[in-house]
């Protein structure tokens, strides 16, 4: 789990008992790895956060038994993780984990002083959570290091994935399409006088057609279908039409409309209103966004940081400063002269917690003050859109999916090295 989410959950999920200090009394060893103790106080914790978990998600609650040997999996395979990252000298150093705490209070909309007090009032030990947040940051640099950073794929992968994607995209089951309908309904073994009115009709309806009469006002005048769509069938699967009608538009772009087909129901004229292919999904989401950014150095902190921008936020949402004036007057970023335009970013183009942000944000809101670990950050969204993507996005896409289906499958094969190198003494209930 990539850490921004783990932060996320971790906090929207945490309860008075989950990272309480452990109880004293009762307790007793479950395991040892590599002579580090596991005690039940620490697995019994950890069972009930994830209990909640399951709950909060509405998700049917598990044996204890089953749940139990789940959890102490999972904690075994972290501590002998944590313990190979401290001999490799992996560290999480104390502005990282500052920056997630920060960014967790952030999200709750509160500061860092205020989400501390939060916490001690419902019997959870700071202490012990900014250990938590220090473990995930040391064991997602871990997994980048010793997993994700030996992964390669050469170009002719990528090139022979694209051609497999571009395949299965001429398949009609991986394609969905809006078609306008206009309908000349017919009786069954229609007559030939009235099989000739009806397709003069059709004639009369496709020289208006020519001459600029709008498909959907001709739907309205003539269809004998549902009009009150103006003739739109809907986004569906092309499987999900009947196949004439596939047949007669496959080959048209956006606006075409096909000649005139017959069915036992009549005559069908037919527009593609839109298509879109399930396969290829060639288009990518952009924002774009403008930022106000502090970096804390000796002078101003973390902590100052944040509270500074946050009475910002309330300046220019109370009405009393623009966000460009505000860019201009204090960010410490290269785009302060342009209001803190970032201009148009396709995904991955920022650091994850600015992007993660970012995404969560509706056009015209300004998020909480935000840490990265290029500084402190308010962040604005101005549009969205979708655009074509490039052959080379593409590409790197196909190169991104097929990362992504090797990180899973070397992850599991790694962790399982690391555990069976470890020495793990399981020891039973009491």
């Amino acid at each position: 789990m990539k850490l921004t989410v783990w932060i996320f959950v971790l906090f929207a999920f945490v309860s008075p008992c989950s990272l309480a200090q452990n109880a004293s009394g009762g307790d007793y060893i479950v395991a040892l790895i590599n002579s580090e103790p596991l005690t039940n106080a620490e697995l019994q914790q950890q069972m009930q956060q994830v209990a909640e978990q399951r709950a909060q998600q509405g998700m049917a609650p598990v044996p204890e038994a089953q749940l139990r040997a789940a959890v102490i999996q999972r904690m075994v395979n972290d501590r002998t993780q944590l313990q190979l990252a401290r001999e490799m000298g992996i560290r999480a150093d104390s502005v990282s984990v500052d920056q997630a705490e920060t960014n967790i209070a952030a999200q709750n909309q509160t500061d860092v002083l205020q989400f501390r007090q939060s916490l001690e009032k419902r019997g959870i030990s700071v202490a012990a959570f900014r250990q938590q947040l220090r473990d995930q940051i040391v064991l997602s640099r871990l997994h980048e290091r010793e997993v994700e950073a030996k992964i390669k794929v050469s170009d002719a992968e990528v090139e022979a994935a694209l051609e497999v994607r571009i395949a299965a995209a001429a398949d009609p089951a991986n394609q969905e399409v809006n078609l306008g309908h206009l309908l000349l309904a017919l009786p069954d073994n229609p007559s030939a006088d009235a099989l000739a009115k009806a397709q003069a009709l059709a004639q009369t309806i496709s020289d208006r057609l020519k001459k600029g009469d709008s498909f959907e006002a001709l739907v309205k005048e003539f269809s004998s279908a549902e009009r009150s769509k103006s003739g739109q069938l809907g986004m569906r699967r092309s499987d999900r039409y009947p196949p004439l009608f596939i047949q007669a538009t496959q080959a048209l772009p956006d606006g075409g409309v096909a000649a005139w087909v017959r069915s036992d129901a009549g005559l069908h004229l037919l527009r593609v209103l839109e298509r879109r292919n399930l396969a290829m999904a060639d288009k990518i989401p952009q924002t774009r966004a403008r930022h106000i950014l502090l970096r804390p150095d000796a002078v101003l902190s973390p902590v100052q940081a944040q509270a500074r921008l946050a009475e910002l936020r309330g300046r220019i949402l109370g009405g009393k400063v623009t966000f460009e004036a505000a860019a201009r007057d204090v960010s410490q970023d290269g785009s302060a002269a342009d209001g803190g335009e970032l201009g148009w970013a396709s995904p991955g183009m920022f650091v994850p917690e600015f992007e993660d942000a970012m995404n969560r944000l509706a056009p015209g809101e300004i998020s909480a003050p935000l840490a990265s670990r290029f500084g402190v950050h308010l962040i604005q969204v101005l549009e969205r859109r979708s655009t074509d993507m490039t052959p080379a996005q593409l590409r790197e896409r196909e190169r991104d999916a097929l990362r992504g289906r090797r990180y899973d499958e070397n992850f599991v094969i790694w962790e399982r090295d690391v555990r069976d190198k470890a020495f793990v003494e399981m020891r039973e209930a009491r």
